[in-house]
């Protein structure tokens, strides 16, 4: 499940409550958070078919903690 950006979930990121950032080029503010599962990379592909998107590209950075930090871009 996609959680869109809020100061809770970026508490939440904080604690290390979820697994992956997510961020569009340009934008120094995280868009959301998730777990990184299968149904969160389809949830943020339909996200982006319905906003009208051909090509989209998940650039995923790995992290020392263990988590990752996806960039979402074209």
């Amino acid at each position: 499940m996609i959680h869109k950006y809020s100061n809770e979930t970026q508490t939440r990121w904080d604690r290390g409550e979820f697994t992956v950032m997510l961020l569009m080029p340009g934008n120094p503010r995280p868009i959301g958070f998730c777990d990184g599962s299968d149904e969160d990379v389809a949830e943020l592909m339909s996200i982006a078919d319905a906003e009208g998107a051909v090509d989209v590209n998940i650039h995923r950075k790995h992290l020392k903690s263990g988590r990752e930090i996806w960039t979402l871009g074209g």
